[in-house]
């Protein structure tokens, strides 16, 4: 059922059942299995990802670091350090949401500067 574009624009993500992402809950799963790694139809199965889905999320977790794989295997990352400092910038993040209300881009826009403003002043 279609939502009016005032809802779909003032309403958080968690609020119009974005909940967790793909990346997210392939991340939050391979690091509960540190120890293993596995096929991406397995990792597909136990994050409810489609399918044809999961090939390109690991593609994109891969880049960024966070997983690796070798043949048809996947598994978390060793590098304990960018693990770390995701988890403390996803912890901050929601406790400044938590503090001060999710951020709305819209507000963003009322407050950055127009272009008059940007320029330099005249030398008078």
């Amino acid at each position: 059922m279609p939502i009016d574009i005032e809802t779909f624009e003032d309403s958080s993500a968690d609020t119009l059942g974005g909940g967790t992402t793909q990346p997210e809950r392939v991340l939050s799963f391979l690091a509960a299995n540190a120890d293993q790694a596995f096929r991406p139809t397995e990792i597909a199965a136990e994050t409810d990802i489609p399918k044809n889905s999961i090939n390109p999320v690991l593609q994109r977790l891969e880049e960024q670091g966070l997983v690796r794989h070798k043949g048809a295997y996947w598994a978390i990352t060793d590098d304990t350090d960018r693990l770390r400092s995701l988890t403390q910038y996803e912890l901050v993040t929601k406790s400044m949401n938590d503090l001060y209300g999710d951020e709305t881009p819209s507000e963003w826009v009322d407050h950055m500067p127009t272009d008059d403003a940007a320029a330099e002043p005249d030398d008078e």
